[in-house]
């Protein structure tokens, strides 16, 4: 049987094996055409479910800094995944709005992601699946606190 400082150092030495995962994935969306990165792929999820926004919401929404999701929305309007436009209220503001070519992407990449999470967790029972997501959130907040 295993006792929790063991758990505890497996689950320790599993974060780290996600984070080093979560690297090379980030290094792959750089160098392969026509990868998204999460953050891309986050940026497009919010836009197609909430519509236009400017950088500073879409900074709230995707729980990156402002200048970050600058560089996303460069990107993005390279890939022409969405367009970036003044608005006539107020000329210094600029809203980002999904492209229909950056609507069919995020429609793929969302079919691609579900595929792979249920092959991948398709053994686990709806519950294990929610108790799952509940300790990413955790680890999610933790990292916050380091």
């Amino acid at each position: 049987m295993v006792d929790r400082a063991q758990a505890l150092d497996d689950f320790g030495r599993a974060v780290y094996t996600l984070s080093a995962a979560d690297a090379r994935l980030r290094g792959r969306a750089t160098r392969v055409p026509g990868a998204l990165s999460f953050p891309h792929a986050r940026a497009l999820r919010v836009l197609a479910e909430i519509g236009p926004l400017t950088i500073s919401q879409l900074s709230g929404h995707t729980e990156t800094s402002g200048a970050a999701v600058t560089q996303l929305v460069n990107g993005l309007v390279a890939a022409g995944y969405v367009t970036r436009e003044r608005t006539e209220q107020d000329r210094r503001s600029v809203v980002v709005a999904i492209t229909a070519e950056g609507r069919q992407r995020h429609t793929v990449r969302q079919r691609l992601l579900a595929d792979a999470f249920e092959k991948t967790l398709g053994t686990l029972s709806t519950e294990q699946v929610v108790a799952t997501a509940d300790v990413l959130r955790q680890l999610a907040d933790l990292y916050d606190q380091l």
